[in-house]
C-alpha cells in the first residue's frame, strides 16, 4: 500500500505519526517526506516526519530480523530525534555519471549520521527540515 493511500485509511499523517511515535500533548506534525534511510545493509524506503519537536523517520515496510533465540522477527525500522539534539542539517549533491545523487545528512551533538535519499523534492525537504530545526522549540526538556 502507497503511502498516501496507508495515510487515507488509517485518518491522515497526523495519525499515522502518533500511531508509529510517542508524541508530547502539544506536538503538531508539520510536514512528511517520502524518502529512504541509508542503512549498512542498503536504504529502506520510509517516511521523514518533520513536527514541531522530533524529525523521525519509519519504515514502510517492516523488516525481518533475527534473534538471540532463532526465531524471525518483522518490526518497523524506527527513527526519532528531538530537534533540540540535532547539530546540523546538511543537504549534500554529489555529481555522478548519470544522474546528480542528492542527500540529507543530520548530525546529532552525540556524534550520530543519518543520511537520507531519495525526495521527490530535496530542496523542499532541505528548506523544511532547516527551517524546523532552526525555529525548534528549546523550551520542552528532553525526556529519554
Amino acid at each position: 500500500m502507497n503511502l498516501t493511500a496507508k495515510a487515507l485509511t488509517e485518518g491522515g499523517f497526523e495519525a499515522l505519526y502518533k500511531q508509529n511515535f510517542t508524541t508530547y500533548p502539544h506536538e503538531k506534525l508539520n510536514r512528511t517526506f517520502a524518502c529512504h534511510l541509508s542503512t549498512s545493509t542498503g536504504p529502506v524506503a520510509g517516511t521523514l516526519y518533520l513536527s514541531n519537536i522530533h524529525v523521525a523517520f519509519c519504515s514502510d515496510r517492516p523488516l525481518s530480523s533475527i534473534q538471540p533465540n532463532g526465531m524471525v522477527s518483522w518490526i518497523h525500522y524506527k527513527v526519532i530525534i528531538p530537534l533540540e539534539k540535532i547539530a546540523t542539517v546538511n543537504p549534500v549533491t554529489i555529481p555522478g555519471k548519470k544522474q546528480i545523487d542528492k542527500y540529507i545528512q543530520i548530525s546529532t551533538i552525540d556524534g550520530q549520521d543519518f543520511w537520507f535519499m531519495g525526495f521527490v523534492n530535496h530542496d523542499k525537504a532541505s528548506k523544511h527540515l532547516l527551517n524546523g530545526v532552526a525555529t525548534c522549540v528549546k523550551s520542552i526538556p528532553f525526556v529519554p
